[in-house]
């Protein structure tokens, strides 16, 4: 919980990928101490250990997940900023007058700086694991792109098939004076079947760390990679008071511009995990596909769809994605059995 009480010292605390910038003010807002810190576990533990407790005040960035854990194991008060809300103005931006701004911010009132929350290091191993498998299978999309518009280029075509089984398909159609640009290519791709299939096997040994994942499986369309994502992402459903919160958090709601009279409609905000949100997108497109069965969600989105208009199946989509992250919510907290036409029977 955060305090509002001005705390004895606030130290704000400007990471560097090498070096880091602390700045220390009192309880009068008097700057008491300005230092340089090595941006390793040795020096912000000689830095931040054997002191009276503090409030500690960084950005959220690649190193502030160790760093705040390791601050808050030696008695301090973390408070993890949002980066994209704390500087409205950039304008004489420093890592000097960073340092300063985050202390006088979480001294003053620390909800100014949009605090984050950051998964355990137990979870953020395992989201590890499935961010690697997404960037291998985004390199295997690169890879067969290429060997795609490589052969149009020769005047020829490769037939379509399964990104699985794309290489010894088109082993067979690349015309012979590209076979010998185009065949490491393919190679390459065997090779990132084999460790997506590596990958997979992994995720499967994880995902029975979690009992959770067999409820929100119930929805058709929500596999066991989309799931276990969900979970780790949010990792403590309790975080959100409320089912509908869940939305914003994956960047799936509208932005706000609110000023008076005028009130624009936006795009989304794509706010929070970008592979989380891609999952709930996919999972969605499954729901509103020739696949999908009938139920409240796809009815949800073909009435949306229905109405028309410039990109009307984009935000039907988008709009089914929001209310799949609800849902799933909604069963992970109550432990209920999905009833796909739930809203339907209610209307009878």
């Amino acid at each position: 919980m955060l305090t509002t009480a001005f705390p004895k010292i606030t130290v704000g605390l400007d990471v560097g990928d090498r070096q880091s910038r602390t700045c220390e003010i009192d309880a009068s807002a008097q700057v008491v101490r300005e230092a340089v810190v090595s941006t390793t576990t040795a020096a912000i533990a000689g830095y931040f250990a054997e002191r009276e407790p503090c409030r500690v005040v960084l950005e959220a960035g690649t190193h502030s997940p160790w760093i705040s854990r390791q601050i808050e194991r030696l008695g301090h008060e973390v408070i993890v900023g949002n980066p994209a809300r704390m500087y409205p103005h950039k304008r004489r931006k420093n890592d000097r007058r960073d340092a300063s701004f985050m202390a006088r911010q979480g001294r003053a009132d620390p909800e100014l700086l949009c605090p984050i929350r950051h998964r355990s290091a137990h979870a953020q191993e395992h989201l590890e694991l499935l961010r690697a498998r997404n960037q291998v299978v985004s390199v295997r999309t690169k890879l067969i792109n290429h060997v795609r518009s490589a052969v149009k280029t020769a005047g020829a075509r490769v037939g379509s098939s399964s990104a699985e089984s794309f290489a010894l398909r088109a082993r067979s159609q690349i015309p012979p004076e590209l076979r010998g640009a185009l065949q490491p290519i393919l190679s390459m791709i065997l090779g990132t079947n084999e460790q997506i299939d590596a990958l997979d096997r992994e995720v499967s040994q994880v995902a029975r760390e979690y009992p959770e994942l067999s409820r929100l499986q119930q929805i058709p369309g929500v596999g066991e990679l989309t799931s276990l994502a969900y979970v780790l992402l949010v990792e403590d459903p309790s975080r959100f008071e409320r089912s509908r919160d869940v939305g914003p958090f994956f960047g799936l709601v509208p932005r706000l511009d609110q000023s008076s009279d005028s009130s624009p409609q936006l795009r989304i905000s794509k706010a929070g995990d970008v592979m989380g949100r891609r999952l709930l997108i996919s999972a969605a497109h499954y729901i509103l596909g020739p696949h999908g069965r009938p139920c409240d969600l796809r009815r949800y989105g073909e009435a949306i769809a229905a109405r028309g208009g410039t990109n009307a199946k984009k935000r039907a989509v988008v709009a089914v994605a929001r209310k799949l992250s609800v849902l799933l919510h909604k069963l992970w907290v109550s432990g209920a059995t999905y009833d796909p036409d739930r809203q339907l029977k209610r209307q009878v």
